[in-house]
């Protein structure tokens, strides 16, 4: 993961590109902020994996939220996401089985879910697009702009690496604070989509080149009425 230097900082944290040597602290803001969610079950080692895999793909961004020594929140993601989880899982497959064994052994179903993921064909976004796959701040910082900035940095990245728009799913119910949150950094909703699971999420978009969108969903358009 390479991309250009960004910092924004005030009296109490620096936010910066994230480094290998945040990884299990970022993996601490995980497991406190997501409580229940099925990456956390699967436990640490899958997330350190997860997170590690991120900062060595050459697509990968991430960035830190700093205060002192201590992560308080994260963000990370990727362009090109059909291409980055196709190199993870060719990557690290094994040892990703491995890390999740005692998950399956505590909840056998969950063997079936991590199946379907690996089974099912990733559905890839048109054009050039980041999916910003995860976002936290500890709840004792939230509230103060954190959640905000590091998304700045996440779309100001994703700027300079000249992507289309980043894109992000996030829970359609009970989770007002969140939506609020992208909509007013002016993300729109995108649709609305049932996980097999029985989980209504949202995607929400979040448009930076908005005369390349509008060419190719033109284009398309266009192939559709031949």
């Amino acid at each position: 993961m390479s991309y250009k230097m960004y910092a924004e900082t005030n009296d109490h944290y620096v936010i910066r590109p994230m480094r290998f040597f945040d990884v299990d602290k970022v993996v601490n803001v995980h497991m406190e902020s997501f409580q229940g969610f099925f990456l956390t079950f699967l436990g640490r080692q899958v997330l350190k994996l997860y997170y590690e895999g991120i900062l060595q793909d050459s697509s990968g961004i991430g960035f830190s939220c700093v205060n002192r020594d201590d992560i308080i929140g994260f963000v990370v993601g990727f362009h090109n996401p059909s291409g980055f989880y196709s190199r993870l899982l060719k990557r690290d497959l094994v040892r990703f089985g491995f890390a999740c064994i005692p998950a399956v052994l505590k909840k056998p179903k969950t063997f079936l879910r991590l199946l379907r993921a690996i089974v099912k064909p990733f559905e890839a976004p048109s054009g050039k697009a980041a999916e910003l796959s995860s976002i936290a701040v500890l709840p004792h910082y939230q509230r103060r702009g954190i959640g905000r900035q590091l998304i700045n940095a996440f779309i100001k990245e994703a700027t300079d690496r000249d992507i289309e728009y980043v894109y992000l799913t996030t829970d359609a119910l009970n989770n007002e604070a969140a939506i609020t949150l992208y909509n007013m950094l002016g993300f729109k909703l995108y649709r609305k989509y049932e996980t097999s699971e029985k989980r209504l999420m949202c995607e929400y978009r979040y448009v930076i080149n908005k005369t390349a969108a509008d060419d190719r969903n033109s284009f398309k358009a266009k192939q559709s009425d031949l």
